[in-house]
């Protein structure tokens, strides 16, 4: 798969940024996207290119540029999300919808606009970045885990609907990793007169410290070069600590109120 041309969203930072620059660092035509190209005048590690998940007509405008470029889009890794935090009794409802618009329906906009390409060429990858939150309904995540957990499902459903024309789709559910989404995402405040204010506040406060120690999102970054070089994708992939891997595991074993109850003491609530 070396020269094979690569499309990340949300490349600028992070785990986009690092799977970028592995990836050309193995042979790979990198490109990323970001939604304000002006603010990154510096950035060498890859070309970036103005895209917002949000806005379909800079989608379209990307994946145009792009083709007019290379010919061809082989690679699509829908890594582009938002975090989003809080009680959901308190949670405004635009917040909650801009989290939907970034997390789930930003990925299917940019699938939709490479997917004619990437039949047209008869192959083609798309790897949606989800998370080990997708798998359960965290306590203060719950949007977040949902927006994540209705991109895993539709993952699946696109894998047979473009099985036929060459086209994998595939999942990647990351830990907790060292990244800036905890300084970045939308978080309700913590209330002094909220009945939520001291679980909510000591939830935060564990959220925050576990991507503060996360693992070092290059992990990520070999897991996708190790889902490209697959010749037949499995559904989903898994990568973070033991401990998260294993809770996906214990969900499946355990009946729902024993599992609920682990949640509730990991979280102290």
């Amino acid at each position: 798969m070396e020269g094979k041309v690569v499309l990340i969203t949300g490349g600028s930072s992070g785990i986009g940024k690092s799977i970028g620059v592995f990836l050309k660092s193995k042979g790979f035509k990198v490109y990323g996207t970001t939604r304000n190209l002006s603010r990154y005048p510096d950035f060498k590690e890859f070309e970036l290119l103005e895209l917002d998940v949000r806005d379909v007509k800079t989608i379209q405008g990307a994946v145009s540029q792009l083709i007019a470029k290379e010919g061809r889009i082989d690679v699509l890794v829908n890594n582009a999300g938002v975090g989003i935090t809080g009680p959901i009794e308190e949670t405004p409802h635009e917040e909650i919808l801009k989290a939907f618009d970034t997390n789930f329906n930003g990925p299917l906009h940019v699938s939709k606009a490479v997917l004619p390409h990437m039949r047209k060429q008869k192959s083609g990858l798309v790897i949606n970045i989800t998370s080990i939150a997708g798998y359960m309904g965290l306590p203060y995540r719950g949007i977040y885990s949902a927006s994540k957990g209705a991109l895993e499902l539709v993952t699946e459903a696109l894998r047979m609907e473009t099985k036929g024309f060459g086209i994998s789709f595939t999942n990647l559910a990351p830990g907790d990793f060292a990244t800036n989404i905890a300084s970045g995402r939308y978080h309700v405040p913590v209330v002094e007169s909220s009945p939520y204010q001291l679980p909510y506040g000591n939830t935060l406060k564990m959220m925050n410290e576990h991507v503060d120690h996360g693992q070092d999102p290059m992990l990520v970054a070999h897991m996708v070069l190790r889902i490209i070089n697959t010749a037949n994708p499995k559904v989903h992939y898994k990568v973070g600590e033991f401990m998260q891997k294993f809770s996906l595991f214990l969900k499946k074993v355990l009946p729902d109120k024993m599992y609920e109850k682990l949640l509730m003491n990991h979280y102290k609530l």
